[in-house]
């Protein structure tokens, strides 16, 4: 799927309201920044918005593929998420990479990081994709 489309999963909708930017992208794999804002919270960052920076990064990592097209349609089915550390007033990274693409069904993993490289938080996702 174009760069464009990619980048309007990272970017746009409610990942617009996030503030979410598109860091790079290749072949099943994007790395997206989430900005801090104090609204996401002050003593941590709430865990709702670290996996809602998780379903976003895997959404956009499988439909960076060049399979994907216009007729595509894909939905998260379940994502479990393991917090390591408190996160506190920082920019946060996701790297979301896809481990397998099988007839319908894609899993993927997302690792979540500070701009130092601590990671915060873990994920493995399953997404429901066809194409046509």
């Amino acid at each position: 799927m174009s760069l464009d489309f990619v980048e309007s999963i990272a970017t746009g909708g409610f990942a617009g309201v996030l503030g979410t930017r598109l860091v790079s992208r290749e072949t099943d794999k994007v790395v997206i920044k989430l900005p801090y804002q104090e609204i996401f919270g002050t003593g941590r960052i709430h865990g709702g918005v670290i996996s809602a920076l998780i379903d976003i990064a895997a959404t956009a990592a499988f439909w960076s593929h060049p399979d994907v097209n216009e007729n595509t349609r894909g939905a998260t089915v379940e994502f479990t998420v393991h917090f390591l550390r408190l996160t506190v007033g920082l920019d946060l990274y996701a790297e979301a990479q896809v481990r397998r693409r099988g007839g319908t069904l894609c899993t993927g993993d997302v690792s979540i990081r500070t701009e130092s490289g601590e990671e915060t938080a873990v994920a493995r996702v399953t997404y429901k994709m066809q194409t046509s």
